[in-house]
């Protein structure tokens, strides 16, 4: 027996001399595997954002897709799991410029374009080290010689490629609309980025006018300097009579001219069931203004300062000209009724900025517009050849199940997004990030993925939401659209496993992009995991205290036990708690499973493993098929990705049957039995712990990488070893 077993397993000395050992093994790399025979399983890591370093959200995430990928590895598939990181553009130029500030005092103007993304360049080169570290540390067998950043120069050229093909197809236009604006971060974002906080509010019912007929309600007084129209159901019996009729009114010294209007959105039990319509600042109020032709007029600006006539009003903040209008209300005896309500607010992600609807010039990407999918398309739920919209291939390749997405019930969720669907905003007024490939001259525009010929050219200064380019990951990381033979080879990918709350910002877009571009699904599965909470179920957060880091689990407690503690009792899409008790219970695991093999191997010592014993006692035959029977039962849940429920499974079979039964029992054969007798329980003790070693290795690969040596069963790395046949 090697020596090592005698000391208590330490996890801090073993775990960085394993993933070394698996590095330089060249196993990771798919073209380097023993098996070259074998199909291709492919999974894309999420790319986390290049601003800082990992949470448990992320290690959870992490450890999935390294069972599944191990598992399939030791059942002979050509396993690719590629990593890499998104640029982020928003967060990390936000993280970028707060820091600048704040050391010193400049703003990005203050610095230029293009020294600011040279300090953002630094910034996240930093960062992506730090990842790469955590991410080894917790034991992820990817590939990193195909490592990805979504800013690398090929991921770069699939981005404009994509801009230029649906340009050219007319899905991507320049239009105005009522986008999101965040006045923090003073920039465009996606409906999808938005958060909404409940917060405390004033609900007000008043009249623009004392001869005005019809009373409205409203949170925000500010923006009805703006108002064009009030509309009501065509059905309310109470405004028929006013409807198509038009009033001159002075409203808080502001001239407007106001249209009743009738338009099914609007909901009679709302409020007075009359709506103000401010087309500039609602994409609602929007909408209704366009399907009765009526022009918005802007009266708040990027700042969230109002635009207005009135002195006493125009460059107020929006909070402060909403305190002005209400006491003009109140002077003017218009205002009914004042409520105290509870409202969802729109906040940015990024900035915590409350956003406003603003009227901008912006690219956008039409998902209504019909196209014809490409004649090389393979997807099985529209037929190759046919016409569609972005929107109906996002319903169709679900629906169908060509996409399977678990849990089943998120699906419900996926298509009630898809079907509120508006264009997709894909401009930001940012500098970091994938330039517009749109250069101007005058009145031409040019579109291409190099720069136009000739002089006096100007790009377009806005860059693409990050969603545009890591909708592409699935195929971009694999060489698309020049360099296809991994592409051919991998894609589609065979499962993604990200957090369920970026099932619309990337997973639908992933689907979207992959659909049209490539007419192919970029994934078969989608496993949505849920949100780690602390063990009184609360969001770990800064305020709270209450935060895991990763890198300190595995340092405390070694990678292994950490990783099994956020598996075992996590069902997928479910929130899951987790405190350091937990934790340190799988580090006693790890110290078990090192115990049971010093026990065997030290009780053996005198007797060789021989694969091939068949000469076995009753009762030895009897545990045999009963450790078969947890083998079959382990691997169909691994099958089925139920990995939470195999984890729990060769837990207690390891913990209770082996260590509490089978290991207490042998203890009197080793010492009064005959050498039959000890034979066959050695070769049982043999059998029973490679096979355990090995159906752990995907849940906890560095303590039994190290025992799988010690143990001496053969000269491979159980990082390939096959994965147990469980016939009787």
């Amino acid at each position: 027996m090697n020596d090592k077993l005698t000391k208590p397993y330490d996890p801090q000395s073993t775990e960085a001399k394993i993933y070394q050992m698996w590095e330089e093994s060249g196993f990771f790399n798919p073209d380097n595997l023993p098996h070259q025979t074998g199909k291709p399983f492919t999974i894309m890591m999420p790319p986390p954002n290049a601003t800082g370093i990992l949470h448990l959200g992320h290690a959870l995430g992490l450890t999935i897709q390294d069972i599944a990928i191990r598992y399939k590895r030791m059942q002979g598939f050509k396993t690719l799991w590629l990593p890499g990181t998104d640029h982020a553009a928003i967060a990390t130029q936000a993280k970028v410029e707060k820091e600048i500030y704040k050391k010193e005092k400049k703003s990005r103007y203050d610095l230029g374009r293009e020294e600011l993304l040279t300090r953002i360049a630094d910034f996240v080169s930093a960062s992506r080290g730090t990842i790469q570290s955590q991410i080894k540390t917790f034991g992820a067998s990817c590939d990193w010689s195909r490592e990805a950043f979504t800013l690398d120069e090929d991921l770069s050229l699939a981005v404009k490629t994509m801009f230029k093909k649906m340009y050219d197809d007319g899905l991507i236009y320049r239009g105005s609309r009522v986008i999101n604006w965040d006045p923090k971060g003073a920039t465009t974002i996606a409906d999808d980025e938005i958060v909404y906080e409940e917060r405390q509010a004033k609900f007000y019912t008043f009249k623009y006018s004392a001869d005005f007929p019809i009373a409205i309600s409203t949170t925000r007084p500010e923006t009805k300097i703006g108002d064009v129209a009030v509309a009501v159901h065509p059905n309310d019996t109470r405004y028929q009579k006013f409807v198509g009729q038009e009033y001159k009114i002075v409203f808080c010294d502001v001239p407007l001219k106001i249209k009743i209007i009738a338009d099914e959105s609007v909901d009679p039990e709302l409020g007075t069931g009359a709506l103000g319509v401010t087309p500039a600042h609602s994409i609602i109020d929007w909408e209704i203004a366009e399907r009765h032709h009526l022009e918005g007029l802007q009266v708040i600006d990027e700042r969230a300062r109002m635009l207005t006539s009135n002195k006493n009003l125009h460059g107020k903040k929006t909070t402060e000209a909403r305190d002005i209008i209400v006491d003009w209300l109140k002077t003017e005896n218009l205002l009914i009724k004042e409520e105290d309500i509870t409202q969802n607010v729109s906040t940015a992600e990024r900035t915590g900025a409350i956003i406003e609807p603003l009227p901008k010039t912006q690219w956008f990407v039409d998902v209504n517009k019909e196209f014809t999918l490409t004649e090389n398309s393979n997807l099985t739920s529209i037929p190759k050849g046919s016409k569609t919209t972005l929107k109906k291939l996002l319903h169709q390749v679900v629906d169908s199940n060509e996409i399977d997405i678990l849990p089943n019930h998120f699906k419900k969720t996926y298509f009630n997004w898809i079907n509120n669907l508006r264009d997709w905003c894909i401009s930001r007024q940012i500098w970091y990030g994938h330039r517009i490939p749109v250069w101007y001259k005058g009145a031409e525009v040019y579109c291409g993925t190099t720069p136009p010929t000739g002089s006096d050219w100007i790009q377009d200064e806005d860059v693409l939401d990050t969603w545009f380019s890591s909708g592409l990951w699935t195929f971009s990381t694999l060489g698309w659209p020049e360099n296809t033979a991994d592409l051919k080879t991998y894609h589609p990918t065979d499962i993604l496993v990200t957090a369920h709350e970026i099932l619309f910002p990337w997973v639908a877009r992933m689907i979207l992009m992959t659909g049209y571009g490539l007419g192919q699904i970029p994934f078969k599965k989608v496993l949505l995991t849920g949100i780690v909470r602390d063990a009184k179920g609360q969001k770990f957060s800064k305020s709270l205290g209450n935060g895991i880091d990763p890198m300190d689990i595995a340092n405390k407690f070694g990678a292994d036990a950490g990783r099994m503690s956020l598996i075992v009792g996590t069902a997928p899409g479910t929130d899951m708690k987790i405190d350091e008790n937990k934790i340190k219970g799988y580090k006693h695991f790890a110290n078990k499973i090192w115990n049971i093999t010093r026990f065997i191997l030290s009780n053996t010592e005198n007797i060789k493993y021989d694969p091939n014993f068949t000469d076995f006692t009753s009762t030895d035959i009897s545990l045999r098929q009963n450790h078969i029977q947890t083998i079959k039962d382990i691997t169909d849940d691994m099958e089925t990705y139920r990995f939470h429920l195999a984890a729990e499974k060769i837990y207690q079979y390891t913990w209770h049957t082996l260590a509490d039964e089978i290991l207490e029992a042998s203890k009197d054969i080793f010492n009064t039995s005959d050498d039959a007798t000890k034979n066959s329980r050695a070769q049982l003790l043999f059998q029973i712990l490679k096979d355990t070693l090995i159906c752990l290795h995907p849940f906890m690969p560095f303590v039994t990488e190290e025992l799988w040596h010690l143990a001496n069963f053969d000269q491979n790395l159980l990082l390939v070893e096959p994965w147990p046949q469980a016939n009787d």
